[in-house]
């Protein structure tokens, strides 16, 4: 039993770091708010709690339907296996081809506030629908796939989101000059992309 816990806490993990490392707005702003040392702390907080509330809703959602309709698991495992795909065949072609300006950057105009950056940081999060496929429907479908332990399998990826902002927010000093290049985005995607293929291609095996 403790293998499983275990096993099921490192998936997890892995499949919401695999998530929140690609490229995008949230993370330049958290990484940008940590270079400029500037509201750091709540910032980390509100991404790290938002990821922690929807990967929660997506568990107790999506693991709840398929519990009171088992013949379901197999249509959520289909659609999470072709979403994963699907997600790492993208990010292979970030890897090929990455876009113009790809690497994350620090410039810019420094906040004014504590409160400006709250709500830039909460309408980040909360208004960029690709949150709610990749906490809600995403994981929770892969939580749903681990039985009894898909809340382990939703603490784990909770614990690499917090850990992730944690670490570009607070280590952004550190990390700043690393992430700035477009290569290392490259090798990040191609992580990604092996990671997801990989999962999608157990899941409708199982199916």
């Amino acid at each position: 039993m403790t293998n499983g816990i275990t096993t099921a806490l490192l998936a997890g993990f892995g499949t919401g770091l695999s998530l929140i490392v690609a490229i995008g707005a949230q993370n330049a702003f958290v990484l940008r708010q940590g270079a400029r040392r500037h509201a750091v702390l709540a910032v980390v907080a509100i991404c790290a709690v938002s990821d922690a509330v929807l990967i929660f809703l997506g568990v107790a959602g999506v693991g709840a339907f398929v519990t009171a309709w088992p013949a379901a698991l197999t249509a959520v495992a289909v659609a999470g296996g072709g979403f994963l795909i699907c997600y790492g065949i993208l990010a292979a072609r970030r890897v090929l081809r990455p876009a113009p300006g790809a690497a994350l950057t620090t410039e810019g105009s420094t906040a004014g506030s504590v409160r400006a950056a709250v709500l830039t940081c909460l309408a980040m999060t909360w208004l960029n629908p690709h949150v709610y496929l990749d906490t809600v429907l995403l994981v929770g479908s892969l939580a749903a796939d681990r039985g009894d332990l898909r809340w382990v399998f939703g603490i784990g990826a909770g614990l690499a989101s917090l850990i992730w902002f944690a670490a570009l927010g607070y280590g952004s000093r550190l990390l700043s000059g690393l992430l700035s290049r477009p290569g290392a985005w490259r090798v990040l995607d191609g992580l990604v992309a092996a990671t997801m293929v990989t999962m999608g291609g157990m899941l409708l095996a199982r199916a």
